[in-house]
């Protein structure tokens, strides 16, 4: 659904984004991470044909976004950080005049703004003024209106910007519902709770350039090493000559816990157990260390500044 090669943009002699490869197929979700001003939202600008390319393409729904502008802009739903509400129409004026821009037919309006207004709770506010609505439900009816030509891409620039952590949850729900409809989605965020919980693939921006990308746990693979597991034990014990499995190495021990480091779980995580079973240990608890994108993103920074290669 979403593809481009080599997708860069220069400003004069300003790089904004430099040589964006992605690839997301349908019913994915994918999350890009980066600061302010990393390229995030001209990428975003490129996808929905916005802005044109210096070098590369892109394509949407098969549509190249250059050459097929208008058909890109058609199977695109776009939700900007600043989404442009007019305060002083009601939810259901709203979605109609956005139906009309999408020249869809007055049946065609209706019905999608009353299921879309359903779908996103907001039936009983629908004769009411924009501006008392809160931030969630106005969050919520940008969304609707992204969708009120039901395109097959949704891109959100910043879907939970400034809101309170209620009305974020509530548009972090939403997005999963979108998600599960098959449909396919780009999320830049600065959040990364929210990214974590909604993704299926990450890339992480850097002054333009996508520094890593990959499912989350590939990403700790590849940036934090091989997992670690903690055996807990309900009392002191020594372990004496215990042998490490095949592919797990020592990381630390106390008298009353074990911390590995494990290559493969499959394999070695079942004979550690079965070592420790044969040797009547009095094991409490035998769990992964937790390992967050918030550390994956902290490193890949710390080592880009520092000049270090992160692959």
């Amino acid at each position: 659904m979403i593809e481009t090669n080599d997708l860069t943009k220069k400003f004069n002699d300003f790089v904004a984004v430099d040589g964006v490869n992605l690839s997301v197929q349908p019913g994915q979700l994918l999350a890009i991470l980066g600061q302010n001003g990393a390229g995030k939202t001209t990428t975003v600008r490129m996808l929905t044909a916005l802005l044109n390319p210096t070098r590369g393409w892109a394509r949407i729904a098969g549509y190249d976004t250059v050459k097929q502008g208008r058909d890109v802009r058609a199977s695109v739903g776009v939700l900007t950080e600043q989404h442009g509400l007019y305060m002083r129409m009601s939810a259901d004026e709203y979605l109609d005049f956005f139906g009309q821009v999408y020249r869809l037919d007055p049946g065609v309006r209706k019905a999608r703004s009353q299921a879309l207004l359903e779908y996103f709770g907001l039936e009983e506010a629908a004769h009411r003024r924009i501006g008392e609505y809160s931030k969630g439900m106005r969050q919520k009816l940008a969304l609707a209106r992204a969708m009120m030509h039901e395109p097959g891409v949704l891109l959100l620039d910043e879907p939970t910007s400034a809101m309170d952590p209620e009305s974020a949850r509530l548009v972090r729900d939403e997005i999963a519902r979108l998600k599960s409809s098959r449909r396919t989605i780009v999320i830049c965020t600065h959040n990364l709770v929210e990214a974590e919980s909604l993704a299926d693939i990450i890339a992480i921006i850097y002054r333009g350039r996508i520094l890593m990308q990959g499912s989350l746990d590939e990403l700790k693979q590849r940036v934090l090493g091989a997992p670690e597991y903690e055996v807990k034990f309900a009392q002191p014990w020594d372990m004496g000559e215990l042998e490490m499995p095949v592919g797990m190495t020592l990381a630390h021990k106390t008298a009353t816990s074990l911390r590995v480091r494990v290559e493969r779980p499959q394999e070695s995580n079942p004979a550690l157990l079965h070592a420790l079973s044969a040797k009547s240990a009095p094991f409490m608890s035998f769990q992964e260390e937790p390992r967050t994108l918030e550390q994956v993103y902290l490193k890949v920074m710390a080592d880009v500044r520092g000049d270090i290669h992160v692959g």
